[in-house]
């Protein structure tokens, strides 16, 4: 059975990197996403992919797979780019040549 563990991205909406600490472990689609013929609802039979497991390190994230057979895709983070940025840049003169 395959895992994908990464960690995830800061979301874009907000500056803070709380939700980027933990590595996540989650299970891959074991059966096909279907349409409910009635209410439209998208279901599959598959519950493993109603489940994600927070890590605190990569090496537990592991350890947890090797103990139960689990076939690990590991996606490293990219490292981040800043870009230092005032607002009195904004009104800057820069002249132009």
């Amino acid at each position: 059975m395959k895992v994908r563990v990464y960690k995830p991205a800061k979301n874009a909406m907000q500056s803070g990197q709380a939700a980027t600490k933990h590595w996540v472990m989650e299970f891959e689609p074991g059966a096909k996403k279907v349409a409910d013929q009635l209410m439209g609802w998208i279901g599959s039979t598959d519950t493993r992919g109603q489940v994600r497991m927070y890590f605190e390190t990569l090496e537990e994230a592991q350890a947890f797979a090797a103990k139960h057979k689990l076939i690990a895709d590991i996606e490293m983070p990219k490292p981040r780019k800043l870009q230092l940025k005032a607002y009195a840049d904004n009104f800057a003169f820069k002249r132009v040549v």
